[in-house]
């Protein structure tokens, strides 16, 4: 799965809290065991030392017993005095970690003189315990064992004056935190997102977005450097608009003699010469198919500039739409194109009427073009959600997706050889586009080889307010 930079950024955070709810109670965790075992294990040591030496090559007489049973009442540790090792079980009849309190490698141990630890869980306490036994020598032997014990306290009840604090430090540090990644989060992605609106603006034709910021980090330069791009994008699209405006204003005079020519030709030249006939003719076609190139490129210019004036008035598109269709029929029919119609009646949208037949008409004749002979058309028109969804679908030439992302680009057109069968300035869905967006509309355009290509244009719907 591809992460956008703010899920990686999420990522982090939530990666970062939970590492530190981790470190937190492995941090607790190791106070517990080094801090409150470790100092419980060495004072026992410490007392069991203590006792055991001072009865050093003594007699276990009753007196000491009930000495060292004195110090089990005033003490806070269990304390058990036995004369055989055996006897240990009688006065603590528990397991420890579901074994028994004294193994043979412990007895070994203890025989040698040297103490063993037993810590592990009790079933019967239903908490672990932390205890050591200590051999009493004698002067020639053995003669009892010591085992001192003290029941752990859970970890919960080790921190249970600390826990709160610990609570309350940890949330506020997590509130903080949280407050300066929102911060930064704001911040940062603020800008990155209105530089990925104005950047789509751009690759729709749109350079006049600008991103204002007094930043001077790298959110900043990359604001400079966008707002740079726009504006050398701008003038290269004014100075492009203007070459092309000047350019269909020079030619237009030029072949409106040569037109007029050849008509005039036509009129006085012998009507045997075939040849004469067929080249006049071709020159006429030619200088109309110029004619209408400039028109288109001189209304795109216009319409993008905004010097064309929509003039808005309420439009009942189906009767508009039927009327576009009517100058196509015979075209329809000398090619056997079969025509699918499902018009809504009584639709009405605020437009321009002879921007929006323009619209109906490109569209319509793009499709004509470009299906097979006997092939079918289909033509939509309803209500969706407030908007009057307008469709026009074909079954020819399938448009490849990297084509389709270029769709109503000047001149761009799908036969790549540029051949001249189909007619058309490639100019067509650019004009459409552009009357789209001036009517608040919406153009796209699908193509696959199941269903053919299908242009959908929705337009708001005329309300009463308006």
């Amino acid at each position: 799965m591809k992460l956008t930079l703010s899920k990686k950024i999420l990522s982090l955070f939530f990666l970062s809290l939970a590492f530190t709810i981790l470190f937190s109670f492995f941090f607790i965790h190791f106070l517990y065991s080094k801090l409150y075992l470790e100092s419980i294990e060495e004072s026992i040591v410490y007392q069991g030392k203590r006792t055991a030496a001072h009865y050093h090559f003594g007699e276990l007489s009753e007196d000491i017993i009930e000495k060292i049973q004195w110090y089990n009442v005033v003490s806070e540790y269990e304390i058990v005095v036995v004369d055989q090792l055996d006897d240990l079980s009688s006065y603590f009849p528990y397991q420890v970690n579901y074994e028994n309190l004294v193994d043979s490698s412990d007895r070994k141990i203890l025989d040698k003189g040297s103490y063993v630890v037993k810590k592990g869980y009790v079933e019967e306490f239903n908490r672990e315990i932390l205890g050591a036994i200590f051999p009493i020598r004698g002067k020639d032997s053995l003669i009892g064992f010591i085992y001192i014990y003290v029941p752990l306290a859970a970890i919960q009840d080790v921190f249970k004056e600390s826990l709160p604090l610990l609570i309350a430090a940890g949330a506020g540090f997590f509130i903080i935190l949280f407050l300066l990644i929102n911060r930064v989060w704001s911040s940062l992605f603020s800008p990155l997102r209105k530089l990925q609106g104005l950047a789509a603006n751009v690759s729709h034709g749109d350079f006049s977005g600008r991103v204002e910021t007094t930043r001077s980090d790298e959110i900043g330069e990359l604001a400079v450097a966008f707002n740079t791009m726009s504006s050398s994008l701008e003038a290269q699209e004014e100075r492009k608009r203007e070459f092309t405006s000047n350019l269909a204003h020079e030619m237009r005079t030029p072949l409106t003699y040569i037109s007029g020519y050849t008509h005039a030709l036509k009129q006085i030249s012998d009507d045997n010469d075939s040849d004469a006939a067929n080249y006049l003719n071709t020159i006429e076609k030619e200088t109309a198919r110029l004619s209408k190139l400039i028109n288109d490129l001189t209304d795109l210019n216009h319409l993008q500039e905004g010097l064309f004036t929509v003039e808005r008035e309420p439009i009942v598109v189906a009767q508009l739409l039927v009327d576009t269709i009517d100058l196509f029929r015979i075209h329809l029919a000398a090619r056997s194109i079969q025509l699918h119609l499902d018009i809504e009646e009584d639709l009405i949208i605020l437009g321009d009427p002879n921007r929006i037949q323009q619209v109906f008409y490109n569209t319509i004749d793009n499709a004509v073009k470009y299906v097979s002979d006997g092939g079918a058309i289909q033509i939509g028109l309803h209500e969706i959600a407030a908007v009057v969804r307008y469709e026009v679908q074909n079954e020819g030439l399938t448009i490849s997706k990297e084509d389709l992302s270029r769709m109503g680009e000047r001149f761009f057109r799908t036969d790549k050889a540029r051949t001249r069968t189909t007619g058309g300035t490639g100019l067509g869905l650019s004009i459409v586009k552009e009357i789209v967006r001036l009517h608040d509309g919406v153009f796209t355009m699908d193509s696959d080889p199941t269903s053919g290509t299908i242009v959908t244009i929705d337009l708001p719907m005329f309300t009463e307010e308006e």
